[in-house]
């Protein structure tokens, strides 16, 4: 494997020299916890994001706002519970405070009293509501304040008294006192949070004092660390010495907004946060800066992930016990750091570290020889970094080796590490005959947009971004990008790039659209042309962000010849036409795609999710990694599966010995063990196989593109039935001939129908491709763009109400793929929306989205 980065501006390990990130799997820090998958409105309703996003990457807590609150579109608790439940989730915390508008919060009211006592009946309206959904309302956590030194007991004018609690507390522990009592009376086994402090201030010592003495001690205590990693770790530990003094405790902690704009989307970033939550054995909740519904700039459309997303799946999947991890330069940000676990019944530990660029070993001491023997399997993966709003495949697979255990250390020697990357080790017993797996990606290089030259007009030099000085802004590659690749521009981009080798090239744009700039309004996507070396013209349309520098990609191919080429991007081509929009350019991407990458995409059952008894086995000679996975009867494997489209791929289960199972795929009973062809949609997929015989011995699940087995027809939503004020267009450039359908919503009478014809009755996939660009007026630095939804009805059957997530602009088409029972023959799909109007504050929508076509697959090939 070979890397160029060409970047400037990235802090390295050492004047080229490696340091040491030692993991002791002597020392035992406790049970694997996993807390720091929490997110604050990362959920805006079931569906967006998906499901399988939200299993997947393992979130434990959510924080949100009250049912029906006002203060931004989507995320109301209890729109969100039971899905967040079913998918494994364990609580939701519901930000009380978030059922009024603006922040500080406008609670109506004369007088502080009189705002209070309005407070209070919202809050037993709440408790009431919450007390009414069975067996979910024990994962609900009520958060009664919020901030409360910079809202409403602090000094403005939406205060209490405009005089701060940490002043004069008697008006805040006495409201504290109040709504505790209140939601306790009401529903005595409830659980109450805060005090929700923006920082744990000294002064919550005396809110612990108070709250003591009057039995109105919260549940869980709540903070919030916008500061460091670092600092995170010795808060903790000063809240834990509080209790101590106090004679209370230990009670649960969740920092319930961890993280800033610079941090999030960053796997290399993430994971020392991740670090020092797992370290301190808390939950934490990610920063909400920016949309929700999209899991703190985790998840992109509705069901893909990004470079984080893969790192909280990794983190996810961790077992055992953690084990102590000194790193070179212990808990400074913006050094590598990392989180380690052994599990002893697996026989296998795992690392996840990142944080800095440059070489380092990694040291594995007090490696246990009744566990892993002499020698140890080691499996090293990279979680790349790939935008805000960037769909990101598996983690990378960069080695596939043994190691010998010497004096009890294993020391994996690692070159051209990344700062923004996060990297997956895992470790397994060696000497075992296993065959070493290339790597899943060939040689690959990035070309920074200011170091590319540029000519023409309208260049612009836009930065510095975000940087551990400047948090608030975003994480971009490098430290500046480029504009001038807009409406009326002649400007040109020219990278200067060299290659080993003869072949196709994937290429990556990594690249930003703001969707309100005046510019971009017009079109949506920002269209610019590619030239290699003057010739072989492609129009690309860049992605759209909510915010300017909020990065996404744009992905072709190139043919080049082994050495140096000219990759220009344009505004204008003559062959292909002009620039329409305004653009920004962060680098460009290429990556051989050779033998190794056009391979299938292989899971190893040995490092799946096991459950109903099945287990680790290193005893079978013969299988592709270290080990496989044993499953008795109802045992299972699960794969988290990524697919770059919807669409059919062929997915292979390959087995030893002679034993039986069942594949589902998301939740579809799709076939028998085998080669078999199979629906995947784009993003994440949950592949489970289930023994059906006594014992099944699993090696490892191959993916690779479809050949052609499942059927798709297409309609167009135009050639369908329209009533009342649905009518087809043609305003939307970017459909498929120009055409869709509008104006479906604001009740049931505003319909599209479609008539599809199939040729078995059974499971299908109705992949639809819309468009949503609606957004609500936001009151401070949130975007608000508003989830569109549909009621889809088959055959007259009971409508299942399905959410849009935004696409940022309505000429911007995105798939979302909805599985549907249809028969032998016509089947009639109807799309409404019954909500006759907008809510005050536009945040609920009366329409469902832009419906360009509708594509229906079988979910499987039907049994002939």
């Amino acid at each position: 494997m070979s890397n160029t980065w060409g970047l400037e501006g990235h802090r390295g390990l050492g004047e080229g020299d490696g340091v040491t990130l030692t993991i002791d799997l002597g020392t035992d820090t406790g049970p694997f916890h996993g807390g720091a998958s929490g997110t604050l409105y990362g959920l805006y309703g079931d569906g967006v994001p998906s499901r399988n996003v939200v299993e997947g990457m393992y979130v434990r807590t959510v924080s949100t706002k009250a049912q029906d609150g006002i203060q931004h579109p989507g995320a109301d608790a209890l729109d969100i519970l039971p899905s967040f439940v079913d998918c494994g989730g364990r609580d939701v915390y519901v930000y009380l405070a978030d059922i009024y508008r603006g922040f500080p919060y406008q609670w109506p009211g004369a007088t502080g009293e009189e705002r209070l006592a309005g407070f209070m009946t919202l809050i037993e309206h709440q408790v009431r509501r919450v007390s009414a959904t069975g067996d979910y309302k024990s994962h609900i956590v009520y958060v009664p304040f919020n901030e409360p030194e910079g809202n409403m007991f602090g000094t403005e004018e939406w205060s209490f008294n405009r005089i701060s609690w940490r002043t004069d507390p008697r008006h805040y522990f006495a409201a504290w006192k109040d709504a505790v009592q209140l939601i306790k009376r009401l529903d005595p086994d409830a659980r109450v949070a805060g005090p929700n402090t923006s920082i744990l201030y000294e002064e919550v010592k005396g809110f612990l004092e108070f709250a003591k003495a009057r039995d109105v001690l919260p549940d869980v205590i709540t903070w919030h660390e916008l500061s460091t990693p670092d600092a995170m770790r010795t808060n903790v530990a000063k809240y834990r010495c509080m209790e101590r003094e106090l004679g209370i405790g230990p009670l649960p902690v969740n920092i319930n907004e961890y993280a800033h704009n610079y941090h999030l989307s960053v796997p290399g970033q993430i994971v020392q946060w991740i670090s020092a939550i797992e370290e301190s054995k808390i939950d934490a909740d990610m920063a909400y800066w920016n949309i929700d519904g999209n899991l703190n700039d985790s998840a992109v459309e509705a069901n893909k992930g990004n470079g984080q997303w893969w790192l909280f799946n990794a983190y996810g999947r961790m077992t055992g016990h953690t084990v102590r991890v000194t790193a070179p330069r212990a808990h400074v940000q913006y050094s590598l750091q990392g989180i380690a676990t052994l599990d002893c019944d697996k026989r296998q530990a795992r690392l996840l570290f990142g944080g800095e660029s440059g070489a380092a070993d990694v040291v594995f001491a007090q490696v246990p020889a009744e566990v892993f023997g002499r020698t140890v399997h080691v499996r090293l993966h990279e979680i790349p970094w790939t935008g805000q709003v960037g769909a990101s495949a598996q983690p990378l697979r960069l080695q596939d080796r043994e190691l010998p255990v010497v004096d009890g250390k294993a020391t994996l020697s690692l070159t051209d590490l990344h700062e923004m990357s996060a990297y997956e080790v895992i470790l397994s017993p060696g000497g075992r005959g296993a065959v070493p797996v290339p790597p899943s990606v060939g040689w690959r290089a990035t070309y920074a947009a200011e170091n590319a030259t540029y000519t023409g007009g309208g260049y612009s030099r836009n930065g510095p971004e975000g940087s551990p000085s400047a948090v608030e802004k975003f994480a971009s590659s490098g430290t500046y990008h480029i504009g001038g690749l807009r409406t009326g521009s002649d400007g040109v981009l020219a990278f200067a790039v060299e290659v080993p080798q003869d072949g196709t090239y994937d290429l990556s744009v990594f690249a930003n659209s703001y969707n309100l700039d005046d510019l971009v309004r017009e079109q949506g996507p920002t269209t610019v042309f590619l030239r290699v070396d003057g010739a072989d013209p492609q129009e690309l349309r860049l992605p759209l962000g909510y915010k300017w520098a909020v990065w996404g990609h744009t992905d072709t191919r190139v043919r080049l010849t082994a050495g140096k080429h000219t990759i220009t991007l344009a505004a204008r081509d003559p062959d292909l036409g002009v620039t329409k929009g305004d653009a920004v350019v962060d680098k460009l991407d290429l990556a051989l795609r050779d033998e190794r990458v056009t391979a299938p995409a292989l899971y190893e059952a040995e490092y799946a999710v096991l459950g109903g008894g099945a287990h680790v086995s290193h005893a079978h000679r013969g299988a592709s990694g270290p080990g496989a996975a044993v499953l008795p009867h109802g045992g299972t494997a699960t794969f988290w599966v990524h697919a770059t489209a919807d669409g059919e791929a062929t997915v292979t289960v390959e087995q030893l010995g002679d034993g039986e199972g069942m594949v589902t795929v998301n939740g579809e009973e799709v076939g028998r063990l085998g080669r078999i062809p199979l629906f995947l949609v784009g993003g994440i997929n949950k592949v489970t196989v289930t023994a059906t015989s006594s014992r099944l011995v699993l090696d490892r699940l191959l993916v690779a593109p479809g050949e052609g087995h499942l059927r798709t027809i297409v309609y167009g939503a135009e050639d369908g039935t329209v009533t009342g004020k649905a009518k087809v267009t043609d305003a939307h450039t970017f459909a498929t001939g120009g055409k869709a359908v509008d104006g479906i919503g604001e009740g049931a009478a505003n319909a599209l129908t479609l008539t599809v014809v199939t040729a078995h009755t059974g499971r299908y996939a109705l992949t639809i491709r819309y468009s949503n660009g609606e957004q609500a007026p936001a009151t401070h630095y949130n975007p608000d763009p508003v989830c569109r939804h549909a009621e889809i009805s088959v055959n007259g059957e009971p409508a299942r109400r399905v959410l849009f997530p935004t696409t940022f602009h309505f000429n911007d088409f995105r798939d979302l793929t909805v599985p549907v029972t249809l028969k032998e023959g016509a089947n009639t799909l109807t799309f409404t929306n019954r909500n006759q109007k907008q809510d005050e504050h536009r945040q609920r929508s009366a329409h469902a989205p832009v419906i360009d076509r509708v594509a229906v697959t079988p979910l499987a090939r039907h049994p002939s």
